[in-house]
Formats: C-alpha cells, structure tokens, sequence
C-alpha cells in the first residue's frame, strides 16, 4: 500500500493550519491604543491654541480621523514638514507603533476659542479614531515655554 498521497495530504493540511496562525503579528488585530504626554502651552492670546500628545499602539492599525473639544469651535490636525505646516485630513496610528504630535511636527490647532485657557487648567478633549471610536483626554495647559523633556 502505497501512504505517499496520504503523508502529502496531512502535511498539506498542517501546512494550511499553520498559516492560518500567522506570524503572530498584530497587523490584523484591533488597535491598542494609549494617549500620554498630552499637553496644551498656554496660548499668549485667546484666538489659537496648539496641542500636543503620544498616541502608543500595541495592536493592529487604526486612523486619527478627528478631533472635538468644547474649548474651541474647531480643532483641526496639523503636520509641519520643512517648517511648512500643512492641516490634514487623518492621521494613521501604526501597527505596535506610534504617532507623535509634538513641537515643530504633528499638532492640533484649536480655533474659534471659547475662553483663553490658562496655566493650570484642564481641557478635555476628544480623540476620534475609525476604529477605537472616541477616545477622551484631559489635556492640562502648561506654561508657553512648556517642554516635555525638562518638565519645565
């Protein structure tokens, strides 16, 4: 009796079961996503102001798509590539990465303010993702000269 055609069978089908397994990478997972760092430099006037935040990601692929905050009328998403700032429509979160709004890159500009935040407040605001749907941040306003790093 020939078990020729039946081995190859059987490791065909271990070969396809595998497969299905996959890599192990989260690629085609949910996202996992985690907001930290989020801060506001104080604005010197009431018209603008910026923010700034680390979105982590330690799952599949998720997009930025918008974001809302009753301090403003609009916020809108920025990039500044070559010192030219551009506003963009989204932004996308990587897999098992992240996406970095900070000075002098990405950022949120608020617009049409409804009051001058001041050192020391909270602003909530709202991060919405085309997956993850709506993710809500504190984000406190620190000093204009505010910088991450230093804490100062």
């Amino acid at each position: 009796m020939n078990h020729r055609p039946v081995q190859l069978a059987v490791l065909t089908a271990a070969g396809l079961v595998l497969a299905g397994c996959g890599t192990g990478s989260s690629a085609s997972s949910e996202p996992e996503l985690k907001v930290t760092g989020a801060y506001m430099p104080a604005p010197p006037t009431g018209d603008l102001a910026a923010g700034f935040f680390v979105v982590s990601n330690s799952g599949g692929a998720d997009t930025l798509t918008s974001v809302t905050s009753r301090l403003a009328g609009d916020v809108t998403l920025h990039s500044t590539k070559d010192g030219v700032m551009e506003e963009e429509k989204s932004f996308t979160v990587p897999p098992d990465g992240r996406l970095d709004f900070e000075t002098g890159g990405n950022h949120l500009m608020f617009e049409k303010l409804t009051h001058k935040p001041e050192q020391g407040e909270k602003v909530s605001v709202q991060l919405h993702f085309a997956k993850s749907g709506t993710v809500t941040i504190e984000m406190p306003v620190k000093s204009p000269t505010y910088t991450p790093e230093t804490g100062h």
